[in-house]
Parts: structure tokens; sequence; C-alpha cells
């Protein structure tokens, strides 16, 4: 039959949920303290209760050596001569028990230090035990008792153990009274020195999910899935769920009759916005429900980066779109999983403008390509820091002369060689440069080369250009057929030139 003592250690255990085994360890350790506080010994002590009778039986353990050179400690070792006067049956290697007297010796003292022992072995097996219990309950929804209010922390009783509830873990819309049951999400729990800390939360994403898995038996039976959920607790919530049944609407189900299910969970949550999403493997589409009220006008994948979207929303959309203090597109992102950005088309044009500006560059070409420039004054030009066609093409006249070694008959030349080399560029001209005649017909067109020639030479031999360095003559043909007038017409040039002359 077990003794008195046993059986309030049974009971303490019962109460506290813990290894009855590890009280009586604890009132075990509590006796060796005392009895080596009342013999003001450092010998290895040891106690062991006995469940029958109730008593508590301490003593010394030593090492058995065989031969007195080996004893390094005589408080630990003993010679086996010396060891077979207590026991006859001890051998070499193994302990010697020797008794010490503990009944009727401990005093008031003694008696206290044991207790504090006690209390403090059953207090870390009582933490151990409450950390054992609910570290493999994280996330978990429990029931729990509004035990007292500290500051700005709830305390809630969750029948084995205490809970906090910190401030960065409720809603700014629920306050709590004293005894009210309430559904929270066992949120963490840590090791204190005071004990394990098992922080509960009402603003967790889980309590959400565990709401319509109770409101919505489609969720319940894995009809509808929830795919993802993005909250921010006491001001809106948007949920993602997806219907494994073509013919269940996942959004309808969540919603139910009149919004009743739906309903239920805000009642539950103090009043806070719920937006229920339908869920699409596109992130395109998805980002579009996502964002919803604000109705989007196209959504683009940013190439080079890692999930990042483009939104484009009308003028008069971007503000709902972005939502109060960016809530909309921040919970949107969150329930992605992407980085989001969104943009009016105005800024989005302006944003365009912008990068084609920076595509359109000035055209420049070197001085060299254009035809009838000496090289001697492509250098004096050069050397006045004009190296392409397009600067010299916007210098006035006035400007060429300010050049060193430029006079007017230069600045006659050189604006006669760039209207030829822009005329060029659009094709089908005669030029002649230099004192060469160079003629460009286009195809199909039939036209007397000899009277081109003829009226070429005539000009040039009809006017005074001793003083010019070089004398350019451009005729534009016209791309009609030519007729036999005209055809006759270059020939009969150099008369009426002369006439004028």
């Amino acid at each position: 039959m077990a003794s008195e003592l046993y059986n309030t250690i049974d009971a303490l255990s019962r109460e506290k949920g813990i290894d009855p085994q590890i009280v009586v360890t604890a009132v075990e350790d509590a006796i060796v303290v005392a009895t080596r506080k009342y013999y003001k010994t450092q010998e290895n002590l040891r106690a062991q209760l006995d469940k029958d009778t109730g008593k508590i039986r301490a003593f010394a353990v030593k090492t058995v050596v065989e031969a007195p050179e080996q004893v390094e400690d005589p408080l630990l070792q003993v010679t086996l001569d010396d060891a077979r006067k207590v026991d006859p049956s001890v051998e070499v290697g193994g302990e010697l028990q020797i008794p010490k007297v503990t009944e009727g010796i401990l005093g008031r003292i003694a008696a206290q230090l044991a207790k504090q022992v006690i209390f403090q072995k059953v207090r870390e097996a009582e933490r151990d035990t409450v950390y054992n219990e609910y570290i493999g309950r994280v996330n978990e929804i429990v029931n729990a008792t509004v035990k007292r209010i500290e500051g700005p922390d709830v305390i809630f009783d969750l029948g084995k153990a205490e809970s906090r509830m910190p401030r960065k873990e409720q809603s700014r819309l629920e306050s709590f009274a004293i005894g009210e049951r309430v559904r929270v999400v066992i949120a963490r729990v840590e090791r204190a020195s005071k004990g394990p800390a098992v922080v509960v939360s009402r603003a967790a994403p889980e309590l959400v999910q565990h709401l319509f898995q109770t409101e919505v038996p489609e969720i319940y039976d894995g009809t509808v899935v929830i795919r993802a959920i993005a909250r921010e607790a006491g001001e809106r919530t948007k949920i993602a769920v997806m219907s494994k049944d073509k013919d269940v609407d996942a959004v309808g189900a969540c919603v139910g009759m009149k919004g009743m299910r739906v309903q239920s969970i805000i009642r539950e949550l103090r009043g806070e916005k719920i937006d229920i999403i339908e869920y699409h493997e596109d992130a395109v589409t998805f980002a579009e429900k996502a964002l919803q009220p604000a109705k989007v006008s196209r959504v683009s994948v940013l190439e080079g980066t890692e999930k990042h979207l483009e939104v484009v929303v009308d003028d008069s959309q971007l503000s709902l779109a972005i939502g109060k203090k960016g809530q909309n597109v921040r919970l949107a992102a969150k329930l992605l999983g992407w980085k989001i950005d969104i943009k009016s088309e105005e800024e989005k044009r302006q944003e365009v403008e912008q990068q084609m500006s920076q595509l359109v560059t000035p055209a420049s070409t070197p001085l060299a390509d254009v035809p009838g420039l000496g090289e001697g004054l492509i250098e004096k030009l050069s050397a006045a820091g004009v190296t392409t066609v397009e600067a010299l093409a916007d210098m006035t006249p006035e400007q060429l002369e300010a050049i060193e070694g430029i006079g007017p008959k230069t600045v006659e030349k050189i604006s006669l060689a760039v209207n030829n080399y822009f005329s060029s560029l659009e094709g089908g001209e005669v030029a002649v440069a230099d004192g060469e005649a160079t003629v460009e017909v286009p195809e199909g067109q039939e036209t007397s080369i000899e009277g081109a020639e003829e009226a070429v030479t005539s000009l040039v031999d009809g006017e005074d250009v001793a003083g010019d360095e070089t004398a350019e003559i451009a005729i534009q043909i016209e791309p009609e057929a030519a007729t036999e007038e005209q055809t006759q017409e270059p020939a009969e040039e150099p008369a009426s030139s002369e006439g004028k002359e």
C-alpha cells in the first residue's frame, strides 16, 4: 500500500499534469540538499523514497578502489578493505552506500530549503509539459477565456496554461471583457525564464481560414479550396478560392444565400471587410481580380525581373486601385506573391513618350560623305568645331564667313554641296561637281542623254566660272516619258543661253 506522502505526490502530479516520478525526484533532491547543508560535506549524496513506508533514506556514495595509494579523494573513494567492513559483498569498482541519519535532525531551515527545491523542480517540469503540449499546436484554433488585461496585452486562460495576446496581434475593432470566451490562434510558443509564453492572435489569417471552414461546408469537405489569404486585421481581408467541381461556384459558396455565410464571419471579426476572389493560375487574370473593385485597363509582366507586374488603370480608377493608404494594392500584392506597380493612363503615356524621345537620337553624318567638299575645306570646318553635315546645314552664311579661310565664294560652294547632298538622298538627280557631270536617270524614263550633255556643256561655257574653284550644276529630270519635242529641247538651250548672255 502506498504511503500518505506518495499519495500526496500523486495528487500533485495529476493537478499539475506532470509525471509523478518528476515530483519524487524533486523530493529526493530536496532531501539531498538539506542533508548536505546539515552535515556540511562535499560527499556524493543520494536520497531514495520508499513508496510503501514514505520514508526517505539519504546516503553517501563512494567508489571502491583496491589499494590505498589509488585513493585520490577520500570523500569520493574508499579502499576495498574499508568498504568490506561496511558491506562484505562489495567489489573493486563498485559503489559503497554509507547511510546518513536524517530523521529527527533536519530542522525548520532544512525543511524550508527542501520545500523551495520541490517547488522549483515542479515548476520546471510544469513549464516543460506546457511547452511540449503547445509547441505542436502552432496555428491551431482554440477557445480561450479572457482572464485579465495587463496594459495593452490581454491574458487568456487556455485551460492548462495562460496565454498572452500582445497589441499587434489584436484587431483594432475588438475589445474584450473579463470572462468572455473567444476563438484565438496559437501564434507561437516561446521559452522564457518565467516559463513558456504561449502567444495567441486574433489578427492571423489562419483565423479567417478556420471561420470559413466552419461556415462553408464546401470548404470543409474539400470541394472548394482556399488558395491564398491576405489580411490586415480590422481593415480588410482578401481571400482567393478555387472550386474542384466545375458545377460549384467557389465565390457563391463562400458568400452563401443572401450573403448569410460571409456575414456570419464578418460579425465574428467585428465588421472587418472581406473580399472573396476567384483564384486563377494566370497571374495577369488573377491580378485583375485581386485589384477589385477597381477596373483594370491592362496588366503586363515586366521582363528581366522576377514576379513583377505593371498594372495600368484609367485615371479615374487610380485612387480606387491603390486604396486607402495603399491598402488595396498592398493586399493584392500579398495575395499574388508578386510585386505590383500601378500607373494611370496619363502616367504610362508620359513614360512611353520619354522612352521614345531617348531612343530617337539626331543623325550625324561626317563631312567626308558630302561630295564637293575638298579635304582642305573639311579640315577648316573641323578646326572650327563643325564635324557633321547636320551642323553645317544649320549654320548661316555669316557664321561660315566668320571661320578663318572661308570667303563668300566658298560659302556658295558649301551651300551648293550641302543642297546637292540632301537632294541626292531623295534620289533621281543630275549633279555637276569639280567639272564632272553625273547623270542619274530613273528606270523606265526615255531621255536623250546626248541632249543633256550638250545642255550641260553650253551652260558651263556660257557662264563666267574663271574666279570659282568649282562649278556644280544639277539638272533634275522629270520622270514622265519624253516626247520628241522634249528630246530636242536640250539642243536649243545653248542658243537661248547665249542670247541671254
